[in-house]
């Protein structure tokens, strides 16, 4: 089983607070995001990023995820010392099947058994009096926003695994294209029957389920089926009202801030929000006021002279 070092992903330190990891997301998708970046392997970095976030960002899923890598780093550095002390070739080292099942509970734990149908037993637990349907296979689906909206063919590629009759693990790469309805809900699992594992002789194939899950966007915040944006605003954009160009899933719109304005209040886009098989979400659009940073002495004799005519306290009720 590849090892996948998330902290590394996002260019991260392992003891880097939510705050943190939030913040490296977004510079990265901001960077790879399909939509707008230039690189060759945008989509592929963009999903692999997304992946890392969704792992790191869950306090649960990282805390185990955070076993999985230490133990993954002790067995490394014992099959170090071990070479090192001139013990067996550390390219062929053999693997311990209690630690290796033990890695395998843990990766399963936090991704659901995704791209494998191995069993690491190598058989089915329990006997069998009847030949045994194969192994269902569930593994994590990233999705764009965007995707949502329409019905959409993805491909779909994952990996069989099972022993031969030697005891030999074999590979059974596979390729699907698959049929995601618009509307699709963030972990909502689609089932593709007799596309998971092979059964014994005479019996069904294991079924796949692919669990859908919302690639992490740069822009929107998903609640639902309602999204949410932060719209930066001027102080006096938002004293005096404007109109701002404002990113949906399906384009640009313009929209209207009214004056006098607050930093915090929401404004509501009617059917701009995700599709479900009822109806359409709203878009919000939180208001951020910006204050500018002051360099120009023409500005600093500006913000000087509107605080010096203006009566406004903002800190009034505080002496009530």
């Amino acid at each position: 089983m590849n090892f996948k070092d998330y902290y590394t992903v996002l260019g991260i330190d392992p003891q880097a607070d939510d705050k943190a990891v939030k913040a490296a997301y977004k510079k990265l998708a901001v960077k790879y995001h399909p939509d707008v970046s230039k690189h060759d392997d945008a989509e592929a970095k963009f999903k692999e990023i997304g992946e890392a976030y969704a792992i790191l960002h869950n306090a649960k899923k990282r805390a185990e995820y955070d076993e999985v890598r230490q133990h993954h780093l002790n067995r490394s550095q014992n099959q170090y010392a071990n070479h090192a002390a001139g013990g067996q070739d550390w390219g062929q080292q053999q693997s311990d099947p209690q630690t290796d099942q033990e890695f395998s509970d843990f990766f399963n734990s936090i991704f659901g058994g995704r791209h494998t149908g191995f069993d690491p037993r190598g058989q089915y637990q329990g006997r069998q009096t009847q030949p045994a349907k194969g192994q269902d296979i569930e593994m994590e689906f990233p999705m764009f926003l965007e995707e949502t909206l329409a019905d959409t063919l993805k491909p779909v590629s994952f990996t069989l695994q099972q022993r031969d009759a030697d005891g030999h693990i074999v590979e059974h790469p596979k390729s699907l294209k698959v049929n995601i309805p618009a509307g699709v809900a963030n972990g909502e699992r689609i089932r593709l029957k007799g596309q998971g594992g092979p059964g014994q002789t005479k019996a069904d194939n294991g079924d796949l389920y692919l669990k859908i899950r919302f690639a992490p966007h740069p822009l929107f915040d998903v609640d639902g089926r309602d999204l949410t944006i932060v719209v930066p605003v001027a102080p006096w954009e938002a004293v005096l009202g404007t109109k701002v160009k404002l990113p949906t899933l399906t384009g640009h719109i313009q929209l209207s801030i009214p004056a006098n304005s607050q930093s915090g209040q929401r404004l509501r886009i009617k059917g701009k929000g995700l599709l479900s098989k009822k109806q359409q979400g709203d878009l919000f659009a939180l208001l951020k006021i910006v204050v500018p940073t002051v360099s120009d002495e023409t500005s600093k004799n500006l913000w000087t002279e509107l605080a010096e005519k203006n009566t406004f306290d903002p800190r009034a009720s505080w002496s009530k």
